[in-house]
């Protein structure tokens, strides 16, 4: 398992406990007292480092290798879902996947990004940087949903939309900007979801929705700490504090109303406990959409744009 530099007290107690379970194997000595002790002291370290992260750590774990992707929470939160392909355009863009699939017994449209593994996946999805193909699948899947009366759950962890040339003739910033408008007016509940990164229009293209939620350990934000911290400072080095000045963090953007909620991780991060986060996730979206729908079209589409119009706007006194 990866660590991160903050994470180094718990890496060497997790390495003195992983070796008292191997020398009480080995030696049949009964180290049951030594194992529990460890294993207290390597659940209140954790308790204190993740108490405590700043907005640079915090983008660390979002990163992670082993962090659940799109794909990782649609097999283990929906059933019967059905992959579908292409914007009936240009090609299908592999870096956006999208279906129809069930949730506890309803029918729902599931869009996400989609990062790889290794060398070749990432390739292969484009590291999560969806072209503008990508978006008008999402979009063409959206109406799908409209037409049949069909709730949106959006999965949104991304670096950012794809910056090349042929992405720009294409017509990358309209399509993203026909996905703000649509959204904004899509006759169905909209549930958006941040699981890993947010960056930029390439996370607002499929982050327009009823409900925004962000789970704990993710960000959001019109531009990468790394990228802010080349532009400002001419140099990487400066990316924590462009982190933290940048505020965000899931606490940050709901401190400032630019999310509904935040979903609770467990300790250490969704990578150390898939399952557990796999089941948050879904109770969560399952209450959220019964929320959902009990409200009218009209009051739904009326309640999305009220919302979306609020931010940033402030009174003088």
């Amino acid at each position: 398992m990866a660590y991160f530099d903050f994470e180094k007290s718990i890496q060497e107690l997790e390495e003195q406990l992983n070796k008292a379970k191997q020398l009480s194997e080995k030696s049949k000595i009964d180290l049951s007292a030594t194992i529990s002790d460890l294993e207290d002291k390597i659940i209140q370290e954790k308790n204190r480092v993740y108490s405590n992260l700043n907005g640079w750590q915090r983008v660390q774990i979002s990163r992670h290798p082993d962090r659940p992707y799109t794909l990782d929470y649609i097999e283990n939160i929906f059933t019967d879902f059905i992959e579908m392909h292409g914007d009936r355009n240009v090609k299908d863009d592999k870096a956006i996947v999208g279906g129809f699939a069930n949730l506890d017994g309803k029918s729902v449209m599931i869009i996400g990004h989609q990062k790889g593994r290794n060398t070749k996946q990432r390739q292969f999805r484009n590291f999560g940087m969806p072209n503008p193909e990508g978006y008008r699948k999402a979009l063409r899947l959206m109406k799908l949903a409209e037409k049949f009366n069909i709730p949106v759950i959006t999965l949104i962890d991304t670096p950012g939309a794809s910056p090349g040339l042929e992405a720009e003739e294409r017509g990358q910033g309209e399509a993203i900007a026909r996905n703000l408008l649509e959204m904004s007016v899509l006759k169905v509940p909209v549930i958006c979801v941040i699981i890993g990164e947010g960056a930029s229009g390439g996370a607002l293209g499929i982050g327009v929705g009823d409900r925004v939620l962000m789970m704990e350990n993710t960000w959001y934000s019109v531009i990468s700490p790394e990228s802010c911290s080349s532009i400002l400072w001419r140099s990487w080095d400066f990316k924590e504090k462009a982190a933290e000045a940048l505020k965000l963090t899931a606490i940050d953007m709901l401190e400032n109303k630019l999310i509904d909620g935040i979903i609770p991780e467990p300790s250490g991060g969704a990578h150390v406990n898939p399952s557990a986060i796999f089941q948050t996730l879904k109770m969560i979206l399952i209450n959220t959409l019964d929320e959902l729908g009990k409200l009218t079209t009209d009051k739904l589409i009326e309640k999305r744009i009220e919302k979306f119009s609020a931010m940033g706007s402030f009174e003088e006194v």
